[in-house]
């Protein structure tokens, strides 16, 4: 049976790299399992998961013009379970961290006011709103920036040692 992609085979473990496994396969062949084929979940250590002489059931899933195999076990497991996500509502960790801190009494540490006491819009911000916003401010940083780079330097035109 001449080995191709998608074909299901058995070999053992030769060897083990920190970027993988090598796996004797039939005809003589060696192929590789990459270390982001070892499981379908993360992998550190190849170690972990393999020994050298383990018998496993590959999955091959390249043949290159070399004729270099890439093979996966992960191809031949199932999917890992979803890890469960908190609704958006329910992400209040931040905001709540220091409510039993007894140095802020209870009270939130920091209040949510606007930049430059604007009026808050109510209801979420447009992307373009918040563009808007963004553009404004840095505006106004950079004018204030230069305001106080000229004063430093004695205004636009000042010559220095005259």
């Amino acid at each position: 049976m001449a080995l191709e992609k998608g074909a299901v085979v058995d070999g053992i473990v030769t060897g083990i790299t920190n970027f993988g496994a090598f796996v004797s396969l039939p005809e003589n062949k060696v192929g590789l399992i990459h270390i982001s084929e070892v499981s379908n979940v993360f992998v550190k250590d190849v170690h972990d998961f393999l020994k050298v002489k383990d018998k496993v059931t590959v999955k091959v899933v390249s043949i290159d013009e070399k004729g270099k195999i890439g093979l996966s076990l992960k191809a031949l497991m199932p999917p890992a379970p979803a890890p469960e996500r908190k609704p958006a509502g329910e992400n209040r960790h931040f905001e709540n961290k220091h409510l039993d801190n007894k140095r802020f009494d209870g009270k939130k540490r920091f209040e949510n006011k606007p930049f430059h006491g604007a009026p808050r819009a109510q209801g979420p911000m447009s992307f373009e709103d918040k563009l808007s916003k963004f553009l404004k401010e840095s505006d106004d940083r950079l004018l204030d920036l230069k305001r106080n780079t000229e004063s430093k330097r004695g205004g636009r035109g000042a010559r220095r040692g005259d």
